[in-house]
């Protein structure tokens, strides 16, 4: 199961919002966000019975840059409203790529197809995870995701995302 949250346009509100979370040092826009994706999540039939919530991980030196993963605060609103744990340790970017913004659908795939890993298999086997991006544009970033863990045993990925191009 896929969905998002809200759709965007070029230089819309919610573009906006989302570019304030990234790049303007506004956490708590994602945590916000994800409490109110949350709460909508909570009364959706296909999204019951998830075991753990995980963000697309961000690399450390990103993550630095930045001072946090904007998925990750996402995660935790979602965290909170649905009272599903998060996990922010299982699943990490082993590789540092350049941004996604301005590549086509291939371009994307082939920056991200082999930089995520597993890092502690135990944690997800026979599970079902919630996969937490910000903005799901193509999908490359979340299908390498879903490739790598759902090689782990028994385990189920269903992915949201805060936002969507609408067009």
């Amino acid at each position: 199961m896929a969905t998002a949250f809200l759709f965007f346009t070029k230089s819309g509100r919610v573009q906006h919002l989302i570019h304030q979370l990234k790049y303007s040092q506004k956490p708590e826009i994602g945590v916000y966000l994800g409490k109110l994706f949350g709460r909508d999540l909570s009364k959706s039939p296909d999204f019951r019975g998830i075991d753990v919530i995980v963000p697309v991980p961000l690399h450390p030196k990103r993550i630095k840059v930045r001072g946090y993963n904007q998925s990750e605060k996402i995660a935790c609103g979602l965290s909170q409203t649905m009272k599903i744990p998060l996990d922010t340790t299982s699943f990490v970017r082993r590789t540092n790529t350049e941004t996604q913004t301005r590549k086509n659908r291939f371009s994307r795939w082939e920056n991200v197809k082999e930089v995520f890993e597993v890092s502690n298999t135990n944690a997800l086997r026979n599970k079902h995870i919630l996969l937490v991006d910000d903005v799901i544009t193509t999908g490359a970033t979340v299908e390498g995701c879903i490739r790598k863990l759902t090689a782990i045993e028994g385990t189920r990925v269903s992915v949201v995302g805060l936002a969507f191009p609408s067009n």
